[in-house]
């Protein structure tokens, strides 16, 4: 028989300290005693933000204003079928409070997962945990000019996630590349991916590892401890699958356009790009040929942002 299937709408709430909500389910409900982002069922003929204001009301008391597609998340349990509409607000009036007796958590992001969750909202954590924007770091020769670079990105463009991309470097000289690279991202609080290896970890402590898709699509297994994010370049629906089978906590996909560097590519267009993302189990950044101008209409399509080489390391 099939499945039953249910829509829920959720938030991720965040105060002004940049602290998200949760909420404790009650003792008696389906997995009791779990943590969730607050929200519910969708009733017949709602959208998901329609429910997700009546849901907040009802069970918070708060009021929410304006509010952004955070991620959308199928999930497959034995007796149904779970659909996850995550919107993300910061615009909101009124004081959470568990209306219907239920826990209420003010929590810091990088605590999340410290608490017990479904296993459906593990997409949604790493989601609320990741940033916009992905800067993927061009290939520079001089020592000096990418510190500059890359120390620019972090500073007046806010950059909180980088992928480290040093092809033309080999043995002593990437080492060095790295651990620059992890020192100024430290520095401003924020996350290196090193592209490459898994075995690279053992070289500098980063914070994962960036796969290409061939090496993705070489395993059978998570190759990197569960506490490195795990992330990789997917191109088609094999590959997005190969991504979570594999356990990689985000990837990018692409080539949403063309590209200066690969005129004339086959692309796949926001439609295309749109289909890839709804079923995808983890957060998807956009890549190629876009920009920073681009991130609300990636939102809005279910992606996580958008990454880019270009528009963060040859800015205008």
């Amino acid at each position: 028989m099939p499945k039953r299937r249910v829509h829920v709408a959720a938030a991720a709430i965040f105060n002004e300290r940049g602290q998200v909500l949760i909420a404790r389910r009650p003792s008696i409900a389906d997995q009791g005693g779990l943590w969730e982002f607050p929200g519910g069922k969708l009733a017949p003929f709602e959208t998901g933000l329609e429910a997700l204001r009546r849901e907040l009301a009802e069970e918070l008391g708060v009021t929410i204003g304006r509010a952004q597609p955070l991620i959308r998340v199928h999930h497959e349990y034995p007796d149904k079928h779970i659909l996850l509409d995550v919107w993300e607000t910061h615009d909101y009036e009124g004081e959470p409070w568990g209306r219907e007796g239920q826990a209420v958590r003010w929590v810091e992001v990088g605590d999340l997962e410290r608490y017990p969750f479904p296993e459906a909202n593990h997409p949604i954590i790493r989601a609320v945990m990741l940033p916009r924007h992905y800067l993927i770091t061009g290939e520079e020769e001089d020592e000096a000019r990418f510190e500059q670079k890359l120390d620019r990105a972090l500073e007046e463009d806010g950059i909180r996630l980088v992928q480290l991309r040093a092809k033309t470097l080999v043995d002593e000289r990437w080492q060095q590349r790295a651990e620059q690279a992890l020192a100024l991202c430290r520095r401003h609080g924020a996350r290196l991916m090193l592209n490459g290896d898994p075995a690279l970890l053992e070289q500098v402590d980063a914070d994962g590892i960036h796969l290409t898709s061939t090496r993705l699509m070489g395993l059978d297994r998570r190759p990197i401890a569960a506490d490195k994010w795990l992330a990789a370049s997917t191109h088609d629906q094999s590959q997005v699958n190969q991504a979570a089978l594999i356990g990689c906590d985000f990837i990018t996909l692409s080539p949403l356009r063309e590209t200066p560097s690969h005129p004339g590519a086959i692309t796949m267009g926001w439609h295309d790009f749109q289909k890839l993302v709804e079923h995808a189990v983890m957060p998807v950044y956009a890549l190629g040929g876009v920009t920073r101008h681009d991130c609300d209409r990636a939102r809005a399509v279910g992606a996580q942002g958008i990454a880019s080489i270009r528009d963060y390391w040859y800015p205008e």
